[in-house]
């Protein structure tokens, strides 16, 4: 195996910068959620809706992220695009006893951009990983994790230490936007489009429209299954351990911490997974995960039960993502960076479905019941992962 050329190996880390600098951001909000609804003085559906404003504005905007990459880069996309994030979301936290519908706008505003950014990453990452000449995404989202949880263990000091939101996001977005500045100094320069003639070879293997858009809607279902966990583990997870389990303080946030720890090493073993059993087993091993630590936690809710189900769920949805991004990458017949952005948009749509339908079962029967679509997500992601290669290649 050639070494990668020097410059390959600087975006490479540019790369895994940007995606630790999307994984934090965000997270340093989620374990305030408990503190942000009683701010907000709603119930457990609003709040669901207000949350659900950040993948509703992902929707709406994703779509145009290839547009965007191609008219300013996908790098620096990535990097002006993470400054949007940061602002928007110091907006919303100063918006929270002023106004639920400016906090609703601004959340709207950090989803759209952060759609944008993360197709802007993963094709940048996809651009690196074509002159590696080898699989290295999962690595990248490894460092997503990574940053969830410096985000969540800085969102749970905060919240322990009684930081008002408003410092405690000023300051981590500063230091996560110079982060991307640094990233975009390291990426590769020029446009994205050099690699497009290699990557589209015409001719045989071709699968008809209707065939892709099928394949195209069994990766979708994929990636959904692993979102389903990673909105269950941001949104609900301090409200489940405060409300069900009855703990308290910094621990609440503890739950979003253990699934992105786990999710961080199943993402850093992945590509040795993947390759040596193949992706569907991967995935499907995944499932079993997934449903056998949600259930556990949802039938005998404590402190131990939901930490393990959470990070038993974070270590089974860690390849789910990067495999759905990977294969719709490689699917032939469509054009440059469709995949992605078609991938990148229906898993907001679990972000932007998943809280309000939460919210609603759980106003109505509570929230453990709530959260069984997690472990049903894992049933459809059984029959799904038939899309993905039994073996790497």
């Amino acid at each position: 195996m050639s070494t990668p050329a020097p410059h390959l190996r600087r975006a490479r880390l540019g790369v895994n910068i940007l995606f630790l600098t999307n994984g934090a951001l965000f997270a340093n909000l989620l374990p305030r959620y408990p503190m942000v609804k009683d701010l907000l003085g709603v119930d457990a559906t609003i709040f669901g809706l207000l949350v659900a404003c950040f993948p509703f504005g992902a929707m709406i905007a994703g779509l145009t992220a290839g547009k965007v990459i191609r008219r300013f880069s996908s790098a620096t996309t990535a990097m002006v695009g993470t400054y949007v994030v940061a602002i928007a979301l110091l907006i919303a936290s100063l918006a929270l006893e002023a106004s639920p519908f400016l906090f609703a706008l601004a959340m709207f505003v950090g989803g759209g951009a952060d759609a944008i950014v993360d197709v802007g990453q993963n094709a940048h990452g996809m651009r690196v990983q074509r002159g590696y000449g080898r699989s290295i995404i999962n690595s990248f989202h490894a460092a997503w994790s990574a940053g969830a949880v410096i985000g969540g263990l800085m969102g749970s000091a905060a919240t322990g230490l009684k930081v008002a939101l408003h410092v405690h996001l000023g300051v981590s977005g500063v230091m996560f936007c110079a982060a991307a500045y640094v990233a975009g100094r390291l990426a590769l320069p020029g446009p994205d489009t050099p690699e497009i003639e290699e990557h589209e070879d015409a001719g045989a293997n071709v699968p008809s429209y209707r065939s892709a858009l099928l394949i195209m809607a069994a990766l979708s279902i994929v990636a959904l299954s692993g979102t389903f966990v990673e909105d269950a583990g941001s949104t609900w997870s301090a409200l489940f351990l405060r409300d069900i389990v009855g703990a308290t303080g910094g621990i609440v946030g503890l739950g979003y911490v253990a699934m992105v720890a786990a999710q961080f090493v199943g993402r850093m073993t992945g590509d040795r997974f993947t390759d040596r059993y193949g992706a569907r087993a991967v995935a499907r091993v995944g499932a079993f995960l997934i449903a056998t630590g949600m259930t556990l936690m949802l039938l005998w809710p404590n402190t131990a039960t939901t930490l393990s189900a959470f990070a038993l769920a974070g270590f089974g949805c860690a390849t789910l993502v990067p495999a759905a991004f990977d294969a719709a990458d490689r699917i032939p017949g469509l054009p440059e960076g469709t995949g992605l952005t078609m991938i990148g948009w229906t898993m907001r749509l679990a972000f932007l479905s998943g809280p309000p339908l939460v919210g609603l079962i759980t106003d109505a029967v509570g929230l453990r019941i709530g959260l069984a679509i997690v472990p049903l997500g894992a049933i459809a992601l059984v029959f799904a992962s038939r899309v993905l290669p039994r073996r790497a290649g």
